[in-house]
């Protein structure tokens, strides 16, 4: 499927819900987190596509990362997955309608895949923390088929794919970091077999325990890098005060540029 027909239309019950729109000349889809689930089972059942999710981290470093961009170009469903974005896009005049978090959809489908029977596959994290989560699911009556940490060396990687493709996932849940997750992908993308490639960030960490999530009512404030901040502050300082700085001058000078 032509990931830019996504932008036109989602299928939901033969129905045309919504449409792509560019904000920092990339795509993003004005999707509730409802209708992203219904697309990403839409999606799974055709093979080879993936999620990308836009947050002020992905928008900037795609400026300079042009790998980082093809991902983004090609993803056959792209979020508002900051708040951040979810405020750009506003000011901006392609108002996403609220923000889809990775960890939240994420959850969504393993909440759906005992009923759908959907395979899924756990890729990245210590292995502690991934033994953790595969654990958690599979007591849930989720169809785990296989996982492994994020760490192996470039000799030893067409070995992870080749695992990953035998498995037969519809679903594959990586939680590595940007962009080697992004790069991963592309440069296997038509090995692995899989449905749906979907990153998950530091969700593992903080489904096996390992962090805490913001409560829901700093979440709703659109403030949860404040909390993910106070837990990590030393990785986290350049990313969020120097990039969201740097976001915030981008979002201002792209509205006012267009005027």
């Amino acid at each position: 499927m032509d990931p830019q027909r996504l932008g036109d239309a989602r299928m939901s019950n033969g129905n045309v819900v919504t449409r792509r729109e560019r904000v920092f000349d990339l795509p993003l889809d004005l999707l509730t987190m409802e209708e992203s689930v219904d697309l990403c089972h839409h999606l799974v059942g055709e093979r080879g596509h993936w999620r990308a999710d836009l947050n002020a981290s992905i928008v900037l470093a795609a400026l300079e990362d042009t790998k980082l961009r093809q991902y983004v170009e090609a993803s056959a469903i792209s979020n508002a997955d900051g708040q951040s974005i979810v405020w750009a896009s506003r000011i901006l005049g392609v108002p996403a309608p609220e923000r889809v978090s990775g960890i939240d959809l994420f959850l969504e489908l393993i909440r759906h895949a005992p009923e759908r029977g959907d395979r899924v596959y756990l890729l990245g994290a210590r292995d502690d923390v991934v033994h953790a989560v595969a654990e958690d699911f599979i007591s849930r009556g989720v169809n785990v088929v296989g996982y492994r940490n994020g760490y192996w060396t470039a000799d030893e990687e067409s070995g992870v794919v080749e695992a990953i493709a035998s498995a037969k996932p519809e679903l594959l849940f990586l939680a590595l970091p940007s962009p080697q997750k992004e790069h991963f992908v592309l440069r296997n993308k038509d090995q692995l077999g899989v449905g749906l490639v979907f990153g998950v960030g530091g969700s593992f960490d903080v489904i096996s325990g390992r962090l805490k999530r913001a409560p829901l009512w700093v979440q709703k404030l659109g403030l949860e890098w404040c909390y993910r901040f106070a837990q990590e502050p030393r990785r986290l300082l350049k990313r969020y005060l120097v990039g969201n700085t740097r976001f915030v001058l981008l979002t201002l000078k792209t509205r006012f540029g267009r005027s």
